[in-house]
């Protein structure tokens, strides 16, 4: 199965160039998952076709730079922003299973018109998550986080069902009410003490070969 990650942009200003740029241990747990990634470029002319010609049945938005909306928003880019916009609005009409990391969950909830709130403790560290119950998938208990941006109750889509918290309310995980779309504010790519199964089994499900 091939599912596309989107990429963070980075600027190099000395060597005047705008590069996107992945984590290599993305490619690790892909492999593991049993699904193969291919690397989405934010400079596309002609996204829809681009996809049409790689076969893709799944996407990931990864994470990295903040949505260009936020106030203050540290490396943000708009490039990403509008890629990502596209690629929710060609996943939409094609029901492809979609995955948000960080900010990617922060993207779609943006998409079906949620907001965002800064919050306080959730930067380079880990922290227990409640699950909610009639989400079964989920067997988590703690989760690393690295996010300044979140998403309260009162920030959340209506389009959307939360399906884990943090102990402050915010929340960590969430999926659509009728579409294949899911998001965690964690790093599944990143070392989640004691949590890799359950980062392994999670997407397995969500990018299962359809028939």
């Amino acid at each position: 199965m091939l599912v596309a990650i989107t990429q963070k942009v980075e600027i190099i200003d000395n060597l005047n160039e705008t590069r996107d740029c992945l984590d290599h241990s993305w490619v690790e747990i892909s492999s593991k998952a049993n699904f193969d990634l291919v690397q989405i470029p934010n400079s596309l002319k002609n996204l829809e076709s681009w996809l049409s010609n790689q076969s893709i049945e799944g996407i990931i938005l990864s994470g990295g730079n903040d949505l260009s909306h936020v106030e203050n928003p540290k490396n943000p880019s708009k490039l990403r922003d509008n890629t990502e916009k596209e690629l929710l609005d060609l996943a939409i009409r094609n029901t492809i299973p979609v995955l948000g990391v960080c900010r990617g969950m922060q993207k779609i909830n943006f998409h079906f018109k949620g907001t965002l709130s800064l919050l306080d403790n959730h930067v380079s560290t880990q922290h227990p998550i409640s699950i909610n119950k009639n989400f079964p998938l989920l067997k988590h208990s703690c989760v690393n986080s690295y996010h300044e941006w979140g998403i309260f109750p009162n920030d959340l889509s209506p389009d959307l069902i939360p399906l884990a918290f943090a102990k402050d309310g915010s929340i960590e995980a969430f999926k659509h009410a009728s579409l294949p779309f899911f998001g965690i504010m964690w790093h599944p790519e990143r070392v989640n003490e004691g949590e890799e199964k359950n980062d392994l089994d999670l997407l397995k499900k969500i990018f299962q070969k359809r028939r």
